[in-house]
């Protein structure tokens, strides 16, 4: 994998990003509202909280029938889904709270989750938003070998049929950061002295990540079978949790960015890219669903990826309220807004391009 250093061009003599983040500013300052989330958003973590941990103790505690805990275990993985995106993701971001204790708290919900703070904020926060969809930096679009989701990744005959396999393997997402995506990750990151802020010591990163394991497998393993669960019953729930979770997450952060209206662009030999850092942003990502209030709602704003990729620092609870400004900041300035005005279109958008990415390069 190319890890060239890369540089965006600092030429905007529009000015676009100024412009914009002036008006961003100013509609927080004449509303006089905070950054952060707000009641709406402290209700919606109560919501996701309970749909991850209601159906557990049901499941746990009374003698159901074993289609109710199958359907338990399908809500269960929702509500993981659903706390991954609208606490999970905005703590992580800074965005859940203007305390930076109860960010680091509600972050740390990703250890319940399957995953590691340290991690996910290097490859979200640092590869994902620095390097949006630039092959061999953004690790969100590479899948191995096995899906190929950009055109300058390497070309395999077995590409030709992963639109009909990719979205079944979308839902092992979770599962692969239970098992073993966290332990390849951290020794990567700390090998290649990545960090989101201050660089941890590796025996600590280390330490959290082994302990974040056990606690994890203590709770969604061994507590049931403490209980009386036989182990294929458990297994059987704990790969329905995360399939569901998996491929609700997976196939949300696919339609943002693998479309046929965002772009891959790479940088010259210089590693120099063609645009600035914002301006790229507008070229690489996408929304979907504007006008749905459950979308929005159960996505925690990942709908609204244009927004999301400018202003990550902001909670998603004022997406939808500064959707219009960067619409019309973004068209005053000829530059694109891609959005898609359905969930289902976008997936069949996704599909196809699937099918595109998966036919030989010479064909395509």
């Amino acid at each position: 994998m190319n890890k060239q250093a890369l540089s965006f061009s600092r030429k905007d003599p529009a000015k676009f990003f100024k412009t914009l983040n002036k008006r961003v500013n100013d509609y927080f300052k004449e509303n006089d509202i905070k950054r952060t989330g707000n009641w709406k958003l402290y209700i919606k973590a109560i919501i996701m909280f309970s749909l991850l941990i209601v159906p557990v103790v049901l499941i746990l505690t009374v003698d159901l029938p074993g289609w109710a805990q199958i359907l338990g275990m399908v809500t269960v993985g929702v509500g993981m889904a659903g706390v991954g995106m609208n606490v999970m993701h905005d703590a992580n971001h800074g965005s859940f709270s203007s305390k930076k204790w109860v960010n680091k708290l509600m972050g740390s919900s990703i250890y319940i989750l399957a995953g590691n703070d340290y991690n996910w904020k290097v490859q979200h926060n640092v590869l994902h938003h620095t390097y949006t969809n630039i092959q061999g930096h953004d690790e969100d679009i590479d899948a191995g070998r096995i899906i190929r989701f950009s055109k300058h990744a390497k070309w395999y005959s077995f590409h030709k049929y992963q639109k009909y396999y990719a979205f079944f393997l979308y839902g092992l997402l979770t599962a692969n950061w239970a098992i073993t995506t966290d332990f390849t990750q951290t020794y990567r990151y700390l090998k290649r002295k990545l960090a989101y802020g201050k660089m941890p010591n590796p025996a600590t990163q280390w330490t959290k990540l082994i302990i974040g394991k056990i606690v994890y497998y203590s709770i969604w393993v061994v507590l049931p079978l403490s209980l009386g669960f036989k182990w294929w019953e458990v297994l059987i729930g704990f790969l329905i949790m995360h399939y569901t979770a998996g491929i609700i997450l997976s196939v949300i952060f696919q339609l943002a960015h693998v479309m046929p209206n965002t772009e891959m662009p790479m940088p010259d030999e210089q590693g120099n890219m063609k645009n600035t850092w914002a301006i790229h942003q507008l070229f690489t990502t996408s929304n979907f669903s504007p006008k749905s209030w459950f979308v929005e709602f159960y996505t925690g704003g990942l709908n609204r990826q244009v927004e999301h990729h400018l202003f990550a620092h902001i909670s998603h609870i004022h997406y939808s309220k500064l959707a219009k400004i960067v619409r019309e900041t973004a068209q005053e300035f000829s530059l694109p807004y891609n959005e898609y005005n359905t969930f289902w279109e976008a997936v069949a958008e996704h599909y196809n391009q699937l099918k595109t990415l998966g036919q030989k390069p010479s064909l395509a």
